[in-house]
């Protein structure tokens, strides 16, 4: 009697463990792919979820229960890799991993040390939990096996094992087939990097379809100068009265197309058809501001100051293979200077070119954006940040501009995205973005008589797809043309606002992509 109450004690507590190490890793897809159905009134798609969960669970179970001991642990490490990077996104966004998202993770690597830093301590709670899991496993397979052990099947049969092992990557294989329900965290990393690899290759542009430019009315040197992290507020207050002496075209406080860099990029670079844009929109297929400038005989070159290595922001093969000149330009915290030397001396050359630079900006962490010791330490993130901002960019237009002929030149700057500057937030891509992460500058530096036309009327009601219109504008394409197509030109207030979040891009046949659209402005 003893050894029986014995057994069911180790039976009870074993799988008590095994669920509560089971909800660890998976709280957050638990709680999206369920509970908020259940909210929902979505019966359905709750019990269907459930279903998906609970399969993944007893399939888990069973390996950690039959396998043998150096299978085992060759499986939690597995199970703890995919767990791992799971519950840490979950800690840092709360939200859940899926392919898009998965992708986006992906493209934006070159931030991994940054975001290390900015997010320690919830990347170390979700570490934590993930390691007090596999620490919940080890203790119910040993509780489990102690009271089984006379029942379990012999460990050393090729059959048994054979069979566990493909008990355990079942559902993996399943999902393949479209199986409702949510990817468990233990193995949806394997999932999606599968799916990753075996992506269909992005389509080819399409050509450009606007008439052909006229030469006589475009502008020999365009520029597009897209910083990284620079919010309107901060900006205003510490580079714009010094940029004034200038005299750009200010389009105040303008909404940016994304609170996360690729699919700000994606859209800039792309072009948006405002009115038009909808969840099944690709945004590979249109003919890319690549492909305008070449039409209209520009030479054209990116410059991207944030990476040493390979392009970045979803810059696909196909877009990649219509721009001339690919150049790394990463040196460390005054990165910017160089380019705007760089570009500067660009200016003063003969021939039509079309450069878009990627400035280094002010990614958090933002204390690695300026030298130590120039504000004391401890100082607000506010402070850190606004210091970020006035370093990155002392210096950059007075040597930009310096000796430029501004007759033949028209040089837009803004950034990617805002930032919400607060202790203890997601300071951008957030999945419930607040204002502060659209708004960003807008300025225009173009030849005097070009200039005096652009009358900025009501300075919250700008947009970064109005970028591109007016640049082929600036081309010698036809003006109605290009807004019939996209948006106002920046003579205008955009025809309509649009944010693009991180899966800006379908992946597969069918996707959908994640866009909203409003009337109104994303910014006041």
């Amino acid at each position: 009697m003893r050894a029986l109450v014995h057994n069911i004690l180790h039976i009870a507590f074993g799988f008590a463990f095994f669920c509560i190490a089971y909800l660890l890793i998976n709280q957050q897809i638990l709680v999206q792919s369920i509970l908020y159905r259940l909210a929902a009134n979505d019966y359905h798609s709750a019990l269907m979820a459930f279903l998906a969960m609970a399969l993944q669970a007893t399939v888990l179970l069973i390996g950690l229960l039959l396998l043998p001991r150096r299978l085992f642990w060759l499986l939690l490490i597995v199970v703890g890799i995919s767990a791992a990077i799971n519950v840490a996104f979950a800690q840092i966004l709360r939200d859940t991993i899926d392919l898009a998202k998965f992708n986006w993770l992906i493209s934006e690597t070159r931030h991994a040390t940054n975001a290390a830093g900015k997010f320690l301590l919830p990347t170390a709670v979700g570490l934590g939990k993930t390691l007090v899991a596999m620490g919940l496993f080890v203790a119910s397979r040993k509780l489990l096996r102690a009271a089984l052990h006379q029942q379990l099947p012999p460990f050393s049969t090729r059959p048994a094992l054979t069979c566990t092992i493909f008990l355990v990557i079942l559902p993996s294989f399943a999902f393949g087939f479209d199986v409702p329900g949510a990817i468990a965290a233990e193995r949806n990393i394997y999932n999606y990097t599968y799916e990753k690899l075996t992506i269909p290759p992005p389509p080819q542009r399409r050509p450009v379809n606007l008439s052909d430019p006229d030469r006589q009315k475009s502008i020999e040197k365009i520029v597009w100068i897209i910083d990284e992290s620079v919010g309107y507020d901060a900006f205003a207050k510490h580079i714009l009265p010094k940029v004034k002496a200038f005299k750009p075209v200010d389009f105040g406080k303008t909404a940016a197309m994304g609170n996360c860099s690729a699919p700000a990029h994606v859209a800039l670079r792309s072009g948006v058809d405002v009115m038009n844009v909808a969840e099944d929109t690709d945004l590979r297929q249109t003919p890319s501001i690549w492909g305008y400038a070449k039409q209209a005989g520009y030479e054209t070159t990116l410059i991207d100051g944030q990476v040493s290595g390979p392009p970045q922001n979803l810059l696909l093969p196909p877009e990649a293979g219509k721009i001339d000149k690919i150049q790394s330009a990463a040196a460390g915290i005054r990165t910017d200077l160089a380019i705007a030397k760089q570009i500067n001396a660009r200016l003063k050359t003969d021939g039509r070119e079309f450069v878009y630079a990627v400035l280094r900006g002010v990614h958090f962490q933002y204390s690695d954006h300026y030298p130590e010791g120039l504000i004391p330490e401890n100082q607000s993130l506010e402070k850190q940040y606004e210091t970020a901002i006035s370093y990155s960019k002392r210096g950059f237009f007075p040597t930009l501009l310096s000796g430029v002929d501004r007759e033949n030149v028209a040089i837009v700057y803004t950034s990617d995205h805002g930032q919400n500057v607060k202790e203890g937030v997601t300071p951008h891509c957030s999945t419930h973005p607040e204002k502060e992460e659209f708004a960003i500058p807008l300025l225009a530096f173009l030849p005097p008589n070009l200039a005096e036309r652009y009358v900025v009327e009501d300075e919250n009601r700008y947009s970064a797809s109005q970028i591109f219109p007016s640049t082929l504008t600036w081309m010698g394409y036809d003006r109605s043309q290009a807004t019939e197509k996209y948006d106002s030109t920046l003579k205008w207030q955009s025809k309509k606002f649009i944010w693009f979040g991180r899966g800006v891009i379908p992946l597969r046949p069918g996707d959908r992509i994640a866009v909203r659209s409003s009337e109104e402005t994303l910014v006041d």
